[in-house]
């Protein structure tokens, strides 16, 4: 079974086409990064108009690659949320109206149950297990009893771990995107040249805080300032991630031995992140643990693992009409309830008469 999938939640225009939930056909990704690093973060209308501009182009040529046509689709997965609005509602309504055009049933996909699927393309792995999810704008212990059946067993307070280490890095002053580029200079330093708070939340073992430890990092780095001192920038960023990854690995191992899971799975964008990846493999060889990582070029956003979670979605019932919108924000543990028929007909049709004749 061909799934295609879609997804604009935030940056990257991307396409794939995804078989039986675990072959790969096709994975194309357009983004629009080179842009949002003249502001040090992505800027929501710039990544909207990028995403309406490429997404057609994304979509044709994630077809030929895999040498298919809509007539070999049987169905479409869309990121309908949590995301940027504005680029997810290109997403969605592009595929409302491939959906509508071709007569292919629509299929709604969280983006969190994305990156957790972005395991299957990676790995043989199958639930249940335990899933640590984190990105920039999420932080989340997952228990995942099946593939479309999930429960929050812990999760960010405030800040994401991403956008923590991204806001950080911005402050220290490495190239965006600032999470990146501190995983990459704290091989050149001291990680435990600094200290920092290791925050916990009261009365929720297992959730995270890192609000604190950001604030704490960007006022290291404006109080040297203030006093005309020079920082070692290796040595911060190396002592500042390893108190991150410390905060998410003490949480994980501490779910997984209260939750009795023997299998770990780590997923999200900061799953790319060299010192999170070692620490949770010494995690899962000090407990005999299962571990499995997702391939690096599928830890950040992507259409593949949109097709992977799309389809087992399908193939559990869970399909959308021409009423299904975008949500900015969205529990992973929330199912899809197809319940508001508030159709835009003039929108789908636009799509329709401008994009999908090139498709038959």
């Amino acid at each position: 079974m061909k799934i295609l999938g879609i997804e604009s939640s935030c940056d990257e225009t991307a396409c794939a086409v995804v078989e039986d939930g675990r072959k790969v056909l096709s994975n194309i990704v357009a983004t629009s990064l080179e842009e949002h690093k003249l502001y040090g973060g992505v800027v929501p209308e710039i990544a909207s108009r990028r995403h309406a501009e490429s997404i057609s182009g994304v979509v044709k040529e994630a077809l030929e690659k895999a040498d298919c046509t809509m007539d070999d689709i049987e169905a479409i997965a869309v990121t309908y949320a949590p995301g940027l609005i504005g680029a997810l509602l290109v997403g969605v309504n592009f595929a409302k109206g491939l959906s509508f055009a071709t007569g292919t049933p629509l299929v709604p996909v969280h983006h969190l149950r994305g990156h957790i699927a972005s395991n299957y393309i990676s790995s043989d792995v199958k639930p249940p297990f335990l899933c640590l999810v984190v990105s920039g704008g999420h932080s989340h212990i997952v228990a995942v009893n099946d593939y479309t059946d999930f429960e929050i067993i812990g999760k960010t307070r405030d800040d994401a771990a991403g956008e923590a280490l991204d806001k950080a890095g911005r402050t220290m002053g490495p190239a965006y995107p600032g999470g990146i580029s501190i995983d990459k200079i704290s091989k050149q330093g001291n990680e435990n040249a600094f200290k920092f708070p290791h925050p916990r939340v009261t009365g929720s073992e297992y959730d995270f805080s890192f609000s604190g430890l950001k604030t704490s990092v960007i006022n290291t780095v404006h109080n040297a300032k203030q006093k005309g001192e020079e920082i070692n920038i290796p040595d911060l960023a190396a002592s500042f991630q390893k108190s991150v990854v410390d905060c998410l690995i003490q949480n994980l191992e501490k779910a997984a031995i209260d939750k009795n899971f023997k299998k770990i799975v780590i997923a999200g964008g900061v799953s790319a992140n060299s010192k999170l990846r070692r620490e949770a493999e010494r995690l899962c060889q000090k407990h005999k643990w299962q571990l499995y990582l997702p391939e690096l070029k599928y830890c950040g956003d992507n259409a593949a693992m949109i097709g992977s979670q799309g389809y087992y979605e399908f193939i559990s019932g869970v399909e959308a009409d021409e009423s299904l919108n975008a949500y900015a924000t969205m529990p992973i543990d929330e199912a899809y309830k197809n319940s508001h028929k508030v159709i835009n007909l003039i929108l789908c049709y636009c799509y329709i008469l401008m994009n999908f004749w090139q498709f038959y």
